[in-house]
C-alpha cells in the first residue's frame, strides 16, 4: 500500500509541471500574436490583460493563502487564455505558436505588468464604486467634501 501511494505524488507533480510549461508556451504565443498586425484590436486588449496578469508578480489572491492562493492561477488564467484563443484568427495563432516553439526566450515576471494589473484593478474599483453609488443613490459630492 505504501509503495502505491509513493508513486502517485511524483506522477502528479510531473503532470502539473507539464501543464505549467504548456501554459507558459501559450502565454508566450499570445504575447507574440498580440504583436501581429493581423490580430484584431479586441483580441489584443484581452491578450494584454491575460499576459500582464500572467507575468505580474502580483496575484489577485496571494499564493500563501492555502488552496485559494492558487485558485486564480488555476481558474482565471486558463479562462483568460481560452477567451483570448477564441478571439484569435487561427492563422495568426498557428504562426505565433510556431514562433513560440522555435524560441527559447521565456517571458519573465515584470513589474510593468504588475503596474498594468494594479491600474486595471483601481479602474475597476472606481467604476464599481460609481455604479454602486448610483445604484443606491448615494450623494458622492458629500463624500468628497464638495
Amino acid at each position: 500500500m505504501e509503495q502505491r501511494n509513493a508513486g502517485w505524488w511524483p506522477m502528479m507533480l510531473e503532470k502539473l509541471k507539464a501543464r505549467a510549461n504548456s501554459l507558459k508556451r501559450e502565454i508566450h504565443a499570445l504575447y507574440l500574436a498580440a504583436r501581429d498586425s493581423r490580430t484584431p484590436w479586441y483580441a489584443k486588449a484581452v491578450i494584454a490583460c491575460v499576459v500582464a496578469y500572467a507575468l505580474s508578480p502580483i496575484d489577485l489572491i496571494p499564493d500563501f493563502i492555502p488552496v485559494l492562493g492558487y485558485l486564480d492561477d488555476l481558474v482565471l488564467l486558463p479562462l483568460g487564455i481560452y477567451l483570448a484563443l477564441k478571439l484569435m484568427p487561427v492563422d495568426v495563432l498557428m504562426d505565433a505558436r510556431r514562433r513560440a516553439a522555435e524560441t527559447t526566450n521565456i517571458l519573465a515576471k515584470s513589474w510593468r505588468a504588475a503596474l498594468v494589473i494594479v491600474i486595471l484593478w483601481l479602474a475597476t474599483g472606481i467604476v464599481a464604486g460609481i455604479w454602486l453609488a448610483r445604484l443606491f443613490e448615494i450623494d458622492t459630492q458629500s463624500l468628497i467634501g464638495a
